[in-house]
């Protein structure tokens, strides 16, 4: 189904004015984001995902529906994995908790922009040279393999490209002045160490895309359907950071699930030239994969958060005496 111009101009109308509404309204004061504000617009952005799919349904049809959320799980659960990354970032470049959000949200709206560009690039080669569709097949299946033998993930910032780029020809403070990307210092103008923050997590976002946008084409070429799937998923990305945060060791075997799932929708993608996977099953799948990656890391959320009110017991003791 050929989706019209004004379908796209009303979707991104709408992403644009949440986001303004988000900023504007609801963090308009730097805050610490607790975790029942985190689980609260979690809960918010997961809903809108799931009236999007609905109105999808009614509009496009039950298969573009199903491809949507098969889109959206897969970018949502890529996402987590991410998380660990901007945990790093974060603590490497010592970011205080209350500019975290803010990072994140002008960084999400780099975002936005950046996957557009990436989607339409993967739509075009796919169409123009099909064979590069079982290039992404053996990428994926790749990284897949990659990330389950993945023992944790490691950052050095210093190493970034970009980065290293951006001090040798911008002017850099190494003292945060609040939440200001920059600064005048000295009667000169220059970029504070959150803005050095904000161009590694842009940065970090074009690698994850290289990921998560060959995986959705996996499921569907449509570029509505992969662009507004990605887009709600990244979204909610933010929210998710604030809630997961702290837990992230809890859910052990979520990554390992994540590897299933690139090796999967990369398999669906080299066999896509003789036999085409329905989206159903391919639902199932990815929905199944991360059911059990959950339900077998219970146990070890137990142990884990059993070990934590060990630990806080013993400091609270070590206080009292």
């Amino acid at each position: 189904m050929q989706v019209p111009i004004w379908a796209w101009g009303v979707f991104l109308v709408f992403i644009f004015s949440v986001l303004a509404i988000d900023l504007g309204l609801f963090h308009k004061k730097d805050h610490v984001v607790k975790m029942k504000e985190a689980l609260s617009w979690t809960a918010v952005w997961v809903t809108l995902a799931f009236i999007f799919a609905a109105i999808v349904n009614a509009w496009m049809g039950r298969t573009a529906a199903m491809e949507f959320i098969a889109g959206y799980l897969i970018e949502y659960s890529l996402s987590v994995d991410n998380i660990f990354v901007f945990i790093l970032i974060f603590k490497y470049f010592r970011t205080p908790a209350i500019y975290q959000h803010r990072v994140l949200f002008w960084g999400i709206l780099g975002a936005v922009v950046l996957r557009a560009v990436f989607i339409l690039a993967g739509i075009a080669l796919i169409n123009k040279f099909h064979w590069t569709i079982y290039v992404f097949g053996v990428f994926l299946v790749f990284t897949g393999v990659k990330l389950f033998f993945e023992d944790e993930k490691e950052i050095d910032p210093e190493k970034n490209l970009v980065l290293r780029l951006l001090r040798k020809f911008v002017r850099m403070t190494s003292e945060y002045d609040g939440h200001k990307f920059f600064t005048i210092k000295d009667g000169v103008r220059v970029a504070t160490p959150l803005f050095a923050v904000l161009v590694v997590v842009e940065t970090s976002d074009v690698i994850f895309a290289v990921d998560s946008i060959p995986a959705i084409l996996a499921i569907t070429k449509d570029p509505f359907i992969v662009f507004t799937s990605n887009i709600f998923a990244i979204l909610g990305l933010r929210s998710l950071f604030f809630a997961l945060s702290g837990l992230m060791d809890i859910f052990h075997f979520l990554h390992y699930g994540l590897a299933f799932i690139l090796m999967f929708v990369g398999g669906k993608m080299l066999m896509s030239g003789w036999y085409k996977l329905p989206i159903s099953v391919s639902l199932g799948v990815i929905a199944g994969i991360l059911l059990l990656s959950v339900l077998f890391s219970i146990p070890n959320a137990r142990r884990v958060l059993a070990q934590r009110r060990e630990e806080e017991a013993l400091a609270r003791d070590k206080l009292v005496q």
